[in-house]
């Protein structure tokens, strides 16, 4: 979920740490500002990204949001930009073990975390996996 506040850098925002984490993404853009969504999904869809990498949804969040936050194949959700159904949404997402990264402040402490200057690996860790994988070597 977008922040509603900031329509493009928001959505960069939410969007960037999916993205470079190797994820597909389906993005609840700003419900008052959609115009920046829409010319963001243009940009995209001429670029190298593949197709159905990002998917851009516009409208409120919270009739979207149950939806994806009980989904099955959802694997991660980002309650930046929720608002006050960020409760109700993280509760959905329990039901199908989603992980769940909640809005918070940044690393000064004051400003969002979203827009923090230099989050760190603070915005991208939450969407990596880690598996171990065991190589046999000999007989």
């Amino acid at each position: 979920f977008a922040p509603q506040g900031a329509p493009l850098l928001g959505l960069t925002s939410v969007l960037a740490p999916v993205i470079a984490t190797g994820n597909t993404a389906v993005v609840v853009a700003s419900r008052w500002a959609p115009l920046a969504a829409v010319d963001l999904a243009e940009v995209l869809a001429t670029s190298d990204l593949p197709g159905g990498v990002v998917n851009l949804l516009t409208g409120r969040a919270g009739e979207v949001g149950p939806h994806l936050a009980s989904h099955a194949d959802v694997n991660a959700l980002d309650l930046t930009g929720a608002g006050e159904d960020a409760v109700a949404f993280e509760r959905a997402a329990a039901q199908t073990l989603t992980r769940v990264v909640r809005p918070g402040p940044g690393a000064d402490g004051g400003e969002d975390a979203w827009a923090d200057p230099d989050p760190g690996l603070s915005r991208i860790t939450p969407f990596l996996e880690t598996k171990t994988v065991w190589h046999p070597i000999g007989t």
